[in-house]
């Protein structure tokens, strides 16, 4: 048989699995439909900070309620930010001050302006 010149590699089952870089990750997520993504985030990379909605009435007594990703985050411990609107000037240079490699954006509720999207060193993923 002759050979097609390419050689194969072997990968031994003994071979660890190559582990991806932990970034540092700014996440932007308001409802439930956002946990699942926030949740693995938490446990694969270094999630700086929270960003979401500001608590607003809801339910029937129309009590001020803060949103699912905000409980989530501070049960987590993380740092979470409510800006009513991101395209105030002095968002961009507050949100550089979680130093993120990325930032991920699930169901966040604001398009978010040009200038927020560059913020993070490595860029943004909605």
């Amino acid at each position: 048989m002759a050979s097609s010149g390419r050689s194969r590699r072997k990968v031994s089952a003994r071979t660890p699995p190559t582990t991806p870089s932990r970034f540092r990750v700014l996440f932007y997520g308001t409802p439930e439909f956002a946990l699942p993504t926030l949740e693995a985030l938490l446990r694969h990379h270094d999630v700086v900070g929270v960003v979401t909605q500001p608590d607003r009435p809801a339910h029937r007594g129309r009590r001020v309620t803060p949103p699912p990703v905000k409980i989530k985050a501070l049960a987590a411990g993380l740092p979470v930010v409510q800006p009513a609107r991101l395209r105030d000037p002095e968002w961009p240079a507050r949100l550089a001050e979680f130093r993120a490699d990325v930032a991920v954006v699930v169901a966040f509720g604001q398009i978010l302006p040009k200038a927020v999207l560059q913020v993070p060193a490595r860029g943004s993923i909605n």
